[in-house]
């Protein structure tokens, strides 16, 4: 292992390929947003892709838009880490597990709430048929327990995305631990590392897809986890070489031309199963709806669709967090509007994360709509009641 490093190392020295930021230069004293745009973006398509849209595009989101979050945060990742690891992984703790752990019991707390006044209830549930229950003393001390010691155990049908905070908290440790672990040898310092790193996430995932393995201490099984982990290491090395991808037009375009073929194939995201297809073409949805929405975002970041779309999408990337915990509630306001206006069932509310009863009609703009704007404009609201208090 060490001599094909030494050699590969050799070979990248002679080609004479140096690291080569993705990022574009910017004015100077001016700071890039160019990443919180692709977060907003970002968390845009997951709400879209939560609402039961048209299948074409709900495909088209899933190919690429989880693997974005993956990558933007792999993006910031600095070798300073190495020294401080542990300084690192309070930061992740802090950043992940304690906002999940608070919004995770919130929810726990709640559940037998909503099903008094039928909010959830057991005569619908998603689209499958699944409904889900009150917890009794058992089985909230369990999920409790749950909670607190493996990140699972939250609401499915209140807190259904919180998988992404044990998902990041996990990816960015384990490639913490794994780069440190092979920064020591000579011949795997730097970025060959990284690139090793991400061919083991790769090679462990066709592993478990062919014998159907699973990691029995990770809930679910581990697999959104350790595509985290290859998709944080990606991010990582497209900062530091994505400045080789060329910035043309129709490039982007071409490579946008593929993202829609995907769609049309129907390829998968980060499933919590997968196929050995999965691990061929993942990969590659993944990196170039990334590569897509970056120059987008750059695009935006100059200022070419407006000084307020940017401000906006800037907003959204950087208040991800409140979306993520709230849309599924949001979407609770207009299923209020759908039931009213179709005159369903009062307990279709329960429905998750949407109302299935004609799914395909304009509705779905509505709760796309409503699952981004309400918990921004919720927090909003608090923090200049908070304003208001500290002046007082």
């Amino acid at each position: 292992m060490c001599g094909i490093a030494s050699y590969y190392n050799n070979v990248f020295k002679d080609m004479n390929i140096a690291a080569k930021p993705l990022a574009p230069p910017v004015a100077e004293g001016t700071r890039d947003h160019t990443i919180s745009i692709c977060k907003g973006i970002a968390i845009i398509l997951m709400v879209v892709g939560h609402v039961e849209a048209p299948e074409l595009l709900t495909n088209f989101i899933y190919t690429f838009h989880m693997p974005l979050f993956f990558i933007a945060a792999g993006y910031f990742f600095s070798r300073k880490w190495l020294d401080r690891p542990w300084k690192f992984c309070a930061r992740r703790v802090k950043g992940l597990y304690v906002p999940f752990l608070t919004w995770a019991l919130v929810f726990w707390a709640l559940h037998n709430v909503l099903f008094y006044f039928g909010v959830l209830n057991e005569d619908y549930g998603n689209w499958t048929g699944g409904v889900t229950h009150p917890y009794s003393w058992n089985g909230a001390a369990q999920r409790l327990i749950n909670i607190v010691f493996s990140m699972s155990g939250y609401d499915e049908f209140m807190a259904g995305a919180f998988w992404f905070f044990r998902g990041l908290l996990v990816a960015s440790v384990l490639f913490l631990i794994l780069y440190k672990l092979l920064n020591r040898s000579a011949c795997l310092r730097g970025d060959t590392a990284v690139v090793l790193i991400c061919v083991i996430a790769l090679a462990f995932t066709a592993f478990r897809i062919f014998f159907n393995a699973r990691i029995q201490t990770i809930p679910n099984g581990g697999m959104r986890e350790i595509w985290g982990l290859f998709f944080f290491g990606a991010g990582y090395l497209m900062c530091r070489y994505g400045g080789y991808v060329p910035r043309r037009w129709w490039l982007t375009l071409a490579l946008f031309g593929l993202m829609c073929l995907a769609a049309v194939l129907h390829l998968c995201g980060m499933n919590n199963s997968g196929t050995m297809r999965d691990v061929l073409t993942l990969p590659l949805t993944g990196l170039i709806g990334f590569i897509v929405t970056y120059r987008v975002s750059a695009f935006i970041h100059a200022g070419r669709l407006g000084v307020r779309l940017r401000r906006l999408l800037v907003y959204i990337g950087e208040n991800t967090l409140y979306i993520f915990v709230f849309h599924i509630v949001a979407f609770k306001v207009v299923s209020l509007l759908k039931i009213w206006y179709y005159g369903l069932d009062w307990h279709q509310i329960g429905c998750h994360m949407v109302i299935h009863f004609n799914h395909l009609d304009f509705f779905w703009v509505l709760y796309s709509v409503a699952g981004v704007a309400l918990p921004l404009l919720g927090v909003e609201g608090v923090r200049r009641l908070r304003r208001r208090f500290v002046k007082a």
